[in-house]
């Protein structure tokens, strides 16, 4: 399957901002589940491409001079190859047990723990953490609008709600209570469902010497849909845009991410 993707953010602020740095992860790289074809990032300025820590691409876009008006756009064409059940992983030259690491976002409490442990079976690690997927997602359905971005794991687990970002950091944070390593993954979905957004994130899990994914808002392993830009113990780590600024006051961001199929000529 071939995937053309647009991705729009646009930052507007009160006033002028001095400067302004914004961390960007929003390209993809090629591996035995997806190839890319074309890509392309438009950004007002230069910007610095390195890899950061996890292996993933990572563009430091700097503007030294003042601006109320921040726009970056990536796009670009991607085939999605038939999923990989155990898959090497050429990007993240780290050690899996790295992402054993519990961060604010994904610390688990007791009431999650105790979930974690009464689904999971030792004999059965990846047909059990299916089942722990499953109720999951029962017990959190996923609802628009519920969480922000700095809500915890436990905070929306209580809640039993959230979007793809929270059922993924209460996943983390129930694997890791169970000692298995698990990365936060962000990327984006092709969907015919209208209340999903067409950014998305999943986990993958460390079992066997392999990573197995889990999409956990969609309660499936199967990734023909899916296409991967980044990893990291949580959100922070993988998220496409983050950044900082001097000055500005207030903000109004605008994101517009569209995901369509490409159909044969």
């Amino acid at each position: 399957m071939k995937l053309n993707i647009e991705h729009k953010t646009a930052y507007t602020y009160e006033s002028l901002v001095k400067s302004s740095t914004q961390y960007l992860r929003l390209t993809p790289q090629d591996s035995v589940h997806q190839r890319i074809i074309s890509w392309q990032l438009i950004l007002p300025e230069d910007a610095i491409c390195t890899t950061d820590t996890y292996g993933n691409v990572l563009h430091v876009l700097t503007m030294d001079k003042p601006h109320q008006l921040l726009e970056i756009e990536a796009r670009g064409v991607v085939e999605i190859y038939d999923e990989v059940e155990m898959a090497p992983d050429p990007e993240c030259i780290l050690s899996p047990l790295i992402f054993l690491r519990l961060s604010p976002l994904t610390q688990p409490d007791g009431a999650i723990r105790d979930f974690a442990r009464r689904y999971y079976r030792a004999d059965a690690p990846l047909a059990s953490l299916e089942t722990l997927m499953g109720e999951l997602l029962l017990k959190m359905p996923y609802q628009p609008g519920s969480t922000i971005v700095t809500d915890t794991a436990a905070k929306v687990f209580a809640a039993g709600t959230g979007v793809c970002q929270d059922h993924s950091h209460v996943f983390l944070a129930c694997c890791r209570s169970l000692n298995i390593p698990a990365r936060y993954v962000s990327g984006y979905l092709y969907t015919d469902n209208v209340e999903h957004v067409a950014t998305h994130a999943w986990v993958e899990v460390w079992l066997d010497g392999s990573w197995h994914s889990f999409d956990i808002t969609n309660n499936t392993r199967s990734l023909r849909q899916h296409l991967k830009l980044a990893v990291g113990v949580d959100y922070l780590d993988a998220c496409p845009v983050r950044g900082m600024r001097l000055g500005g006051g207030g903000e109004d961001m605008l994101a517009m991410a569209a995901v369509q199929k490409v159909h044969p000529q």
